[in-house]
């Protein structure tokens, strides 16, 4: 791998090169990589696993000691790859408040920031795409096994 960032770099098994890509990708990939987790029901709603996070999505946090608060996202740093919550600080020594910074990973969204228009025709676009109902799946499976029982 080349020391500067490469568009054509495919994959690698070793870390430091994974670590490196991700280092020195530009601003507009790393947004790509800030994807946060879909509830159970937006999951169902967008067909989608997961989403870029945005400022104004409402978030649950999943992993450490604020586990299972509810806030909305304040802050999305792309440099740093982390996420700055409402209301979700730490005091320093000195008195100060900090905001405490989480990976996307460790969050999972509740309520989607909507203003965006290109966020919806996003979403809206991979709705489409799948079947709502896993009962229309399941009834071409049978079809099709049908079929083939047939010939």
């Amino acid at each position: 791998m080349k020391k500067k960032f490469s568009a054509h770099w495919l994959s690698s098994k070793q870390k430091r090169k994974q670590r490196k890509y991700r280092a020195n990708a530009p601003l507009h990939l790393k947004h790509k990589f800030l994807n946060a987790h879909l509830s159970k029901e937006l999951r169902k709603k967008h067909g989608k696993r997961n989403i870029p996070i945005r400022k104004g999505d409402e978030v649950l946090i999943m992993r450490g000691s604020f586990r299972k608060k509810k806030t909305k996202v304040t802050l999305v740093d792309h440099k740093k790859s982390r996420v700055a919550l409402e209301n979700i600080q730490r005091s320093k020594k000195d008195g100060a408040k900090v905001n405490v910074y989480f990976h996307p990973s460790n969050l999972q969204i509740i309520t989607l920031n909507l203003d965006d228009k290109k966020r919806n025709e996003a979403l809206n676009r991979t709705a489409a795409k799948i079947p709502k109902d896993n009962k229309i799946r399941d009834k071409e499976k049978k079809n099709a096994s049908d079929k083939v029982r047939s010939k």
